[in-house]
């Protein structure tokens, strides 16, 4: 498999900590993994192309359509793209066909840093079999999603009752999409429960392209 990083934007979220953490993960697993902490790095379509999986680490922040474009286009020719917290979720808030293809959009954080607890929904998927419910303490993403999201874990919240997806799955084109809320910074990884739902909704993701030949 081969990945490629991409990590940068608001400083708050860690994004050099987490994408080291996230390459220590593929690597571990076989994957040859490339950082890069440029948005232009999206810009190179044909690269772009030859990848298994795109990991975009960026919080907040504005990309051009000579970035976005390539981007969309290669995740939906096949190839993966995974991701977490506003890494993924809270990337370019004017970009919309990334919002499409993310399949969610941050926005709120209720009471910020708290304790709640994330439920296992989907005990037969491959990205959380054998998981149980677990809990965290870090922000409790409140987010627009797109109902079509295979939906793998929730979170319930306190003030209002409401049920939100944690993490997903989708298709956008040919290519397989995994998003996980946890991960504000990079101790949120040491819950062994986040680490592995993102580590396999990363492989997953990665695996598209060969799954599909």
């Amino acid at each position: 498999m081969k990945a490629l990083i991409v990590y940068g934007g608001w400083e708050g979220h860690e994004p050099d900590k987490v994408a080291e953490i996230l390459a220590g993960e593929l690597r571990d697993a076989g994957a040859e993994v490339e950082l890069s902490d440029t948005l232009d790095a999206f810009a190179d379509g044909e690269k772009l192309k030859s990848l298994d999986l795109i990991v975009p680490e960026w919080t907040m922040g504005e990309i051009s359509k000579e970035q976005l474009n390539p981007l969309c286009e290669a995740v939906r020719s096949g190839v993966g793209l995974a991701g977490v917290h506003g890494g993924l979720g809270d990337s370019f808030r004017k970009a919309t066909e990334y919002q499409f293809m993310v399949g969610g959009q941050w926005v709120a954080h209720p009471g910020n840093i708290i304790d709640y607890r994330v439920h296992i929904v989907d005990h037969a998927d491959e990205v959380t079999a054998g998981l149980d419910h677990f809990d965290m303490r870090s922000e409790q993403y409140y987010m627009h999603v797109d109902p079509s999201n295979h939906v793998l874990a929730t979170t319930t919240f306190e003030f209002n009752g409401c049920t939100m997806p944690v993490a997903w799955k989708r298709m956008y084109g040919k290519g397989r999409v995994f998003y996980s809320s946890l991960g504000h910074v990079a101790a949120d990884l040491d819950v062994p429960e986040a680490r592995t739902i993102i580590r396999r909704g990363m492989l997953w993701a990665g695996a598209g392209k060969q799954a599909s030949q």
